[in-house]
Order: C-alpha cells, then structure tokens, then sequence
C-alpha cells in the first residue's frame, strides 16, 4: 500500500476553544471516564466472579463491558491531554490508528447488541430450546465473529483512509480522528469512501432493527448507541454538520459506555445481589463466609 500523503501530523481542534471551559471539561469528562472503567469493570468482576451469572446472557454483557471500557480508552485521554495543552498534535500514524480502534470497537459493539438482541429473543420466544440453541460453542464463536467483523469493518475504513491524498491543512474539526473530519481535509477523491462509510456502516446498523423489540434495558441501549451513530454517518453532511457531529460522537463514545452499566444493573435483580455480595466479601467476609 503506497502512501503518497505529504502531511505528518494532524492537529485536533477540540471541543471548544474557550479557554475558561478547559479545566471545567477536563474535571468533567475525567469524571465519566473514572465512571465508564469503574462500573463496567465491576460487571466484569462479578460475571466472572459469580458462577450463576456464567449463562449466555451475562457473558455477552461482560464482552460489551470490556467493549466500553476500550471504546472510551480510544478517545478520552487524548481529549484529556488536549484540555491540558494549547495544541494537540497527533501523527499521521497515529491519527489511523486510533481512528482504526474506534471503528473497531464501535462497529463490534453495534453488532454486539444485535447478538444479546438475538439472544434475549430466544430465552422469550423459545425458553425450551433456549439452551440448546444458546450452547457455549455458539456463544463462543458469536463472540468471535462479533470481534472480528468489527475488525474488518475499521481495516476497510483504515486502509481506504490512508490512501487518500493529504497535502493542504492539517486542523481536524474534531476532538479525535474520525473519518469524516479526516476526508473533508482530502486533497484527493473521497467519493468511495463516503459511499462505503454511509453503505457498510448503515447496513451495520439497519439491518438489525427487527431484533431491538426483546426489553426495555436493551432497547434503550439501542437506542442510546444507534441513533447517534445514524446522525453521525449515515445522513449527509451539511456545512454547518461539524458541532452536530462531535455532539453526537460524545454521546455513544463517552456517554453510552457510562449509562450502560447502570442500565443492566438497576434492571436486574440478580447482577444487583451479586454486587451486593461482592461489596459484602470486601467489607465484611467473616460475616459472609457465616452466612
């Protein structure tokens, strides 16, 4: 793959330029990343700690945990450094990588859903065979194919990016690399680039519309992560679509990964009494173990 760009770095243009603001969005998004790790590690702990939540159910939603905390690793440092520094400057290297790394966790956690979608129908619509169907082996290799179609999915986007022609501006209206800030500073063609984004990633998402009618925790998730993602690529882009954009992308990138843990959990009985159990063995485990 020849790369014939003459641009070497990238500068990320941020949230806001108002420099009152900076401390306040560090304080800020700091907090919810704080939060994202915190409660979706917790789910991880006690879906690997407790052996009746080992079911197809918790084991997807253990993968969407890892999946948030990842996802929000991709952005929010970088943002953090940002509101620490004048410019923030990202090589033209590492400006794919983290663009591959989002795409790839995000397109693995849309599917994701899709999958616990799947899954969730089965146990209403079909409890007998629910066990049958939902065997360690097929969740297994969903998993797998979940993972790797978002793999895919970003080394299309990633490639497709790094041959395109940059040799004119270098300020990204964004406060990470995404794609469509990156193909607006193109010198070169972007046509096919646009046309797979807004075909691959919408059929990404709209094909799996028929499956999001299973519970209100999920459909909300859905929703939360889905509808952003529409605004975001899916419908064309205005000359004023840039704010509305980023907005957007803090939604399912920052916010989403935050409000999941307390979507599952405030929903559900037994991933609650596990925490409880488990905050139980920390505090007081003579009493447990007695108990």
């Amino acid at each position: 793959m020849e790369n014939q760009t003459e641009v070497s770095e990238f500068i990320l243009l941020g949230l806001t330029k108002l420099q009152e603001l900076q401390c306040f969005l560090f304080a800020l998004f700091l907090l919810l990343y704080m939060a994202s790790v915190l409660g979706n590690g917790a789910i991880m702990a006690v879906v690997l700690a407790e052996t009746r939540l080992h079911t197809p159910m918790y084991f997807f939603l253990g993968n969407l945990s890892c999946l948030d905390i990842c996802f929000s690793t991709v952005t929010i440092p970088k943002m953090l450094a940002g509101f620490l520094s004048r410019h923030q400057i990202i090589s033209f290297t590492g400006c794919l990588v983290q663009l591959h790394f989002f795409h790839f966790l995000g397109s693995s956690e849309a599917v994701l859903l899709a999958v616990m979608a799947y899954d969730r129908y089965v146990a209403i619509c079909n409890p007998l065979r629910y066990r049958l169907v939902m065997n360690p082996r097929v969740c297994l290799l969903l998993a797998v194919a979940t993972w790797s179609s978002g793999f895919l999915h970003a080394l299309m986007h990633t490639v497709m990016t790094s041959r395109l022609h940059f040799c004119g501006p270098n300020h990204v209206h964004h406060f990470f690399c995404d794609i469509k800030p990156l193909l607006s500073l193109a010198c070169s063609s972007t046509r096919l680039n646009l046309s797979l984004l807004n075909i691959v990633t919408g059929g990404i998402v709209q094909s799996r519309r028929k499956a999001f009618s299973t519970c209100t925790s999920h459909l909300t998730v859905v929703i939360l992560q889905y509808v952003p993602i529409i605004f975001n690529y899916v419908l064309p882009s205005h000359g004023d679509s840039q704010d509305r954009d980023m907005i957007a992308t803090l939604m399912y990138s920052i916010v989403t990964p935050v409000l999941n843990p307390l979507i599952y959990t405030l929903r559900n009985q037994e991933v609650k009494s596990a925490l409880r159990k488990a905050v139980g063995r920390k505090l007081l485990p003579g009493r447990t173990r007695k108990n």
